[in-house]
């Protein structure tokens, strides 16, 4: 397994380290591993077990990040490693997220260089990389050097990311990364203590950070049965997306039984229909409605309401948007259409 040296520490006294990739700020013994269980100091250095080891990779459809308002219909060449530094209980992908049960299952990675994932990119026909499937921040390392080579070879970069990233590690992305799609999971610290492990703050910042540096975001909020399903915690989530740009597109996506979470039921579809409705009504130009095939999955003018791209599950059907305007009435469409 290859290690590297890992970007954004501080050497501290007694051979401990200071992580500074994310907002943890694990401060980490010698010998010891950060809470992503990728992250080890080894004599006073910090060292990524992340770097050059995939786990996943795969030629998507963009939408499936979800990504709906940069470059639709283009395939994204979309990888991860292990690890991630949130716990969450409803995790979709806690096999290869959680470092401790892909060693149980056997799980195990295998080497690419950033070369390698370039090339590979490009030989799928795909338009962008996408950083996903786990979390992108705790594979930094490797995630910045493939994206300065992507960059260089005309292709963008993606975050599909938890949003708890510090703004250093966002300033190094100034410029490479170019669009995320950010998990904001509730509106609620204790919820984020509770099921993730990590606090709320940080990731309003991050999306608000991430606007300030012209990335372009998409936020996606999976809705719980009894976690984070009521009123008053969707508007909230609706409001803060809306004061800082109502052209961030808001994926409102439907939970399934899965990992811990097995006992809670699956969304009722009503109540993804009320969080569309919170959505517009505070605003927001562009709701979408996730895992509910054939619901709200299609992208319509703000302004007349005139249907502007039809997709069907992951692909799509029809985009008729030009020159990022509405055909009909030339509004302008946000995104990165080209």
């Amino acid at each position: 397994m290859t290690v590297k040296e890992a970007l954004l520490y501080e050497k501290k006294e007694d051979k401990k380290v200071l992580c500074n990739l994310c907002n943890h700020h694990c401060l980490i013994p010698d010998g010891k591993f950060g809470i992503c269980n990728v992250r080890q100091n080894i004599e006073g250095i910090l060292y990524a077990h992340s770097y050059g080891n995939l786990i996943s990779s795969n030629a998507d459809p963009i939408e499936k990040k979800p990504i709906f308002h940069f470059l639709p219909g283009s395939t994204s060449y979309s990888i991860a490693t292990t690890g991630c530094n949130f716990r969450c209980d409803f995790c979709q992908n806690w096999q290869i997220s959680q470092k401790k049960e892909a060693d149980k299952y056997g799980v195990g990675p295998f080497h690419a260089s950033p070369e390698k994932v370039v090339e590979n990119a490009k030989r799928y026909g795909c338009k962008s990389i996408s950083y996903t499937y786990t979390e992108p921040t705790i594979f930094f390392e490797y995630a910045f050097e493939i994206a300065k080579l992507a960059k260089e070879e005309g292709l963008y970069n993606i975050f599909v990311t938890n949003g708890y990233m510090t703004k250093e590690c966002l300033d190094m992305l100034a410029g490479i990364l170019d669009a995320a799609n950010v998990d904001l999971k509730s509106f609620s610290e204790d919820s984020y203590k509770k099921l993730c492990g990590g606090h709320l703050k940080p990731i309003l910042d991050s999306i608000e950070y991430m606007k300030k540096l012209n990335i372009w975001v998409e936020v996606t909020t999976l809705v719980i049965p009894t976690l984070n399903d009521s009123e008053k915690e969707l508007a909230q989530i609706a409001s803060f997306l809306s004061g800082i740009s109502k052209e961030i597109p808001w994926h409102i996506s439907r939970f399934y039984p899965q990992h811990k979470m097995e006992d809670t039921p699956a969304t009722p579809i009503s109540t993804l229909k009320k969080a569309y409705k919170i959505g517009k009504d505070a605003g927001i130009y562009y709701v979408y409605l996730g895992n509910t095939p054939g619901e709200k999955e299609n992208t319509v003018c703000y302004n007349c309401n005139e249907a502007l791209i039809d997709r069907v599950g992951y692909f799509v059907k029809r985009n008729v948007i030009k020159e990022e305007k509405c055909p009909k009435c030339k509004s302008r469409i946000h995104g990165i259409w080209k």
